[in-house]
């Protein structure tokens, strides 16, 4: 992967090129970006240009990079059982797949990653298993007698087991070693990890940058283009899932319909309560991947709400497919009354389904709390 082939971050590309061109590479980096920002396709681009540029053979070596096979190339992501792996799963077991996703998703999420391996339902992880998989491929000399690389995607999600069996080998690897730690929360990331690397902070992308990439590789035209890189607010990766209307969306927005529905009619109705149990019964089957995706999307639809309740509609996006359910009409019922209340209160609900909490139970506690979120009123002396 070249840097050509990174949308944008045209200042990070010239500055690790500049690292390199000048001999001063930092041994341990930090790639922090939200999601579709292109953090691990910088990495990469950047591991290929590190270990070429410095190879005897550079036409031989751009080939094994494009085909992520080159030997001096590690890599180490969340991973989790399925049926093939049944025990001790680390990234090496799954790096046939890993290298498909890479070609065919290269800005794919980690809830992309884990339904392309088939266990969508389960939390990917990089565990004590992992980190001595990395400790012993490192400690080989270089294949090719020039650099290693190791990227570790998705870094905040190793454990705290794992993370301290490394902290030796980052502050101090091997001679001509590399790591790259690519993030999209940097907060979840012990401080000794973070102290011992050299951050570089991603900015979203652009609308323009996403559409013109949209424009020459997916061939679309430039109305739509603009269109899509409106709604995925900087997300390469979401500009793609528009495209191709991926149907979890109509999903979520059918739960989510459901949910704001039966929170209305709760309150000071008892009986509407089974229906919010029932409701948080069936997403808690989702998986917990999935609960966390949709909880997010929920995060966007009370934004877009808010911003046309304050009559921004050049700025929101969101189209509702439902019959009968009008975003206008809903909008006025979130406003600055709420709107803070109502993140925290499903912000709180991702975290403690990410610390595997029983969703059950923090999807019904998030349905009642929001039945008297969305009855609150709006002062209208601060509006």
């Amino acid at each position: 992967m070249f840097f050509k082939d990174v949308i944008g971050q045209n200042h990070i590309k010239n500055h690790l090129k500049s690292t390199v061109e000048n001999g001063r590479i930092p041994h341990a980096q930090l790639f922090v970006g939200k999601e579709g920002a292109g953090i691990l396709t910088m990495a990469i681009a950047f591991a290929q240009y590190l270990l070429c540029t410095t190879s005897k053979d550079q036409e031989s070596c751009q080939v094994k990079c494009e085909k992520l096979t080159h030997p001096d190339l590690h890599f180490a992501f969340p991973v989790t059982s399925n049926n093939t792996v049944k025990k001790h799963p680390v990234s090496n077991l799954f790096l046939d797949d890993w290298r498909l996703f890479v070609k065919k998703q290269s800005y794919g999420s980690l809830y992309n990653w884990l339904q392309f391996i088939g266990v969508e339902n389960k939390q990917g992880l990089i565990g004590v298993d992992e980190a001595e998989s990395i400790v012993k491929s490192l400690q080989l000399k270089p294949y090719e007698g020039g650099f290693k690389v190791m990227i570790i995607w998705m870094a905040e999600k190793m454990n705290i087991s794992a993370a301290n069996k490394l902290l030796k080998l980052i502050e101090e690897p091997p001679e001509k070693t590399v790591f790259i730690l690519c993030a999209e929360d940097e907060e979840q990331i012990i401080n000794t990890i973070k102290s011992r690397c050299q951050s570089i902070h991603f900015p979203s992308l652009s609308e323009d940058e996403i559409a013109q990439s949209l424009i020459l590789k997916e061939k679309i035209s430039e109305s739509t283009a603009h269109k899509v890189a409106h709604q995925a607010e900087g997300n390469y990766n979401k500009a793609l899932h528009i495209l191709q209307h991926d149907s979890s969306d109509t999903v979520f927005e059918t739960w989510f319909i459901t949910w704001v529905r039966t929170a209305f009619k709760a309150k000071g109705n008892g009986a509407v309560v089974k229906d919010l149990i029932s409701w948080s019964e069936e997403i808690a089957r989702s998986g917990r991947e999935t609960q966390k995706r949709f909880l997010k999307y929920c995060l966007q639809f009370f934004r877009q709400a808010m911003l046309l309740n304050y009559n921004s509609k050049a700025i929101a996006f969101l189209e509702t497919e439902t019959a009968g359910f009008d975003l206008q009409k809903f909008a006025p019922f979130v406003h600055s009354g709420n709107v803070l209340e109502i993140n925290k209160e499903v912000s709180t609900a991702i975290y403690h389904i990410e610390r595997n909490g029983n969703a059950k139970i923090i999807l019904l506690d998030l349905s009642i709390k929001l039945t008297r979120l969305l009855h609150s009123k709006e002062d209208l002396l601060n509006k």
